[in-house]
């Protein structure tokens, strides 16, 4: 299948003479560590799609962060191509048979499936277009080639004087509208697990996950890290905790850019998590273990210092995201064989939940024992790092905990009110 590499890019300068052509790097733009490109399954370069990735990258138009989301969507597309024995250039005059057309198909048939969440099969359509959008631009395909049909589209809204105003802009008749799931849900869509399915995940990981999984999975229920951040802590990040001087147990981890050494964090926040003094000392007591240590010594000079790695010596996660192919490989197989074991927690589980178990556990506890609910929420968002403009991610966990005894009640009303009911099914002659 198609893959995705992460490469350094250094610009060259071309000059083609008489006889020969030269290539000389440039002293004017910068390198690009991990720029993402993509190859087809037998190793031949998408090089259409990757002077796409390239352009962003070197003209600004893009982050490099953006420009990999871009390229990961594309990377789902070109697998489905393959996979259906497609190329990215044919465009029959039957509408039906266009690669798009199908490829709109796959993607909302897997959506409704619940593979994957609407959001993600909106965004892949969009990588789509804006590559086709490029492609066109740059005229490598036919001018008169129909690829889909533009909408123009309006959208009216208040400002906050109260005057009308409207947002003008085109579509595709091959977007996928983003429709989310209704009820409330926490950070990325995301319901919490229950104290007890929390229990069962982690005693059920000690028997049967890596220790690095079993590490990381700890570090999320009672850290509430992002998994970026885990991937990318240090053995000094560890040894340099403090203890908290107002809750005896519990010590401060200084994680993000301005830490040191650096950790990663979202949106680049620098600041402090509690961690326990036990999972502290279990986690010091791992990286000095002989597990490690090997797989230290296989890894680079500057990935030495990182407390998780893979068993080839290479960092989890990527570099400057909360991504990571090798946490998720091994959450897949963890995940079957929970299902396998009759584990139902397991079965639907993301990583992600780990950390609003713990953001709700957190504010359940802030407000058992305390009423300023703006006192809970600061507590909660500065656990969370969460920037003070995302002040409203936040109190979804106060609504979330305070919805929880209406629906308790009306559970136990409706069974209470069933039960007298009658004493069974009707019986019919």
């Amino acid at each position: 299948m198609a893959t995705l590499e992460r490469i350094h890019f250094v610009p060259h300068h071309v000059v083609c003479g008489d006889k020969s052509t030269t290539y000389s790097p440039s002293n004017s733009q910068p390198s690009i560590e991990g720029l993402p490109q993509l190859f087809w399954a037998d190793c031949m370069p998408w090089r259409e799609a990757n002077l796409w990735a390239v352009e962003r990258a070197t003209t600004g138009n893009a982050s490099l962060k953006t420009v990999v989301s871009n390229m990961n969507g594309l990377l789902n597309y070109a697998k489905f191509l393959e996979s259906h024995h497609l190329h990215w250039f044919e465009f029959p005059v039957r509408k039906a048979d266009r690669c798009l057309v199908l490829y709109r198909g796959a993607l909302i048939r897997t959506r409704d499936a619940g593979q994957i969440s609407p959001s993600t099969a909106s965004e892949y359509m969009r990588n789509c277009v804006m590559f086709y959008r490029w492609v066109k631009h740059k005229e490598l395909l036919s001018p008169s080639l129909t690829l889909w049909r533009d909408k123009p589209y309006l959208v009216k809204y208040f400002d906050q004087i109260g005057f009308e105003r409207t947002i003008s802009g085109i579509t595709t008749d091959l977007g996928i509208p983003n429709r989310k799931r209704f009820g409330q849900t926490l950070e990325d869509g995301l319901l919490p697990v229950s104290e007890a399915d929390r229990d069962a995940i982690m005693n059920f990981a000690a028997l049967h996950a890596t220790p690095e999984l079993y590490l990381m999975l700890a570090l999320g229920f009672f850290t509430g890290m992002r998994l970026g951040s885990i991937c990318d802590l240090k053995i000094q990040t560890l040894k340099h905790a403090i203890p908290d001087p107002s809750a005896e147990g519990l010590l401060r981890l200084a994680i993000g850019p301005g830490a040191s050494p650096s950790v990663h964090t979202k949106f680049g926040v620098t600041g402090q998590i509690w961690i326990p003094e036990a999972l502290l000392d279990q986690l010091l007591e791992y990286g000095n273990g002989l597990r490690r240590l090997r797989r230290e010594a296989k890894a680079s000079p500057e990935q030495r210092d990182l407390l998780f790695l893979t068993r080839f010596g290479n960092a989890y996660g990527r570099r400057s995201t909360d991504q990571s192919s090798a946490v998720n490989v091994e959450m897949s197989a963890f995940r079957e064989r929970g299902s396998k074991a009759g584990l139902q927690a397991l079965r639907k589980f993301r990583f992600h939940q780990s950390r609003c178990t713990f953001g709700t556990e957190l504010a359940r506890l802030g407000l058992s024992s305390c009423t300023d609910v703006a006192i809970v929420i600061s507590m909660v968002r500065d656990a969370l790092l969460h920037s003070p403009s995302s002040e409203a991610t936040t109190f979804k966990y106060i609504r979330f905990l305070q919805a929880l005894p209406v629906k308790q009640a009306l559970s136990n009303s409706f069974m209470a009110a069933f039960s007298g009911i009658g004493s069974g099914v009707p019986h019919h002659e």
